[in-house]
């Protein structure tokens, strides 16, 4: 009986992780998913999507579609961190991270079912690349993949400046995501800096922001 039991809750094979992770993944990348707290733009009045005219709505649903697209990669790249990761505290942290991240998702999910609009069609793409980016930051080591942690969310903060600059001043509801997800980033960042993440070399930081580029013009669009 013990013998049968022990089966029955034997420690998952690297198989078994490898299959929850493309689990994971297909429900990220294809199914709206429950948030674990509200919606930032629920107090604004959805009245103010209808108020945007024609240009306006077209310039948020592209920057909302870019948000998506990187809260997307965002999810992979801490699947991949956290998979290769070698203190199981970091991989605790990591995973903690990934929650909010995946509000962040399906905020900007939302957001784009409200403006009418569709995710990236590149999104299987983005979170292949990303999962794979970040696999290699937890096989380089720990300080290595928070160096590359706090790095990304670094960028992403900037990132998300300049789209609080860019989007119309009338659309509200999406400036109440971006500016919640501003606040979560630069959480992930520090905390990243007081877990002892490496300092980047350069180059690699420039390669990040190229990357970064590439996918943010074609998810805006496409």
């Amino acid at each position: 009986m013990i013998a049968n039991m022990d089966k029955q809750f034997r420690n998952p094979t690297v198989a078994d992780q490898l299959i929850g992770e493309l689990d994971r993944a297909l429900n990220n990348i294809f199914c709206k998913q429950v948030s674990s707290r509200s919606y930032p733009a629920a107090e604004v009045p959805a009245e103010t999507t209808t108020e945007l005219n024609p240009d306006e709505k077209k310039l948020a649903a592209g920057l909302m579609r870019v948000n998506h697209s990187g809260e997307m990669a965002a999810q992979a790249l801490y699947q991949g961190q956290s998979l290769t990761a070698r203190d199981p505290k970091l991989v605790d942290k990591l995973r903690h991270a990934s929650i909010e991240e995946s509000d962040h998702l399906n905020w900007c999910r939302n957001r784009l079912d409200e403006l009418g609009e569709r995710p990236s069609l590149f999104d299987p793409l983005w979170y292949a690349g990303s999962f794979a980016i970040g696999m290699a930051a937890g096989i380089a080591g720990d300080r290595w993949n928070l160096g590359f942690l706090a790095e990304t969310e670094h960028q992403v903060v900037r990132h998300l400046d300049s789209h609080l600059n860019r989007l119309p001043e009338a659309d509200a509801r999406s400036r109440a995501i971006v500016e919640q997800m501003k606040i979560d980033e630069q959480g992930h960042a520090e905390l990243a800096e007081d877990l002892g993440a490496a300092k980047l070399p350069q180059p690699i930081k420039e390669m990040m922001k190229l990357t970064s580029r590439v996918m943010t013009s074609v998810a805006e669009k496409v």
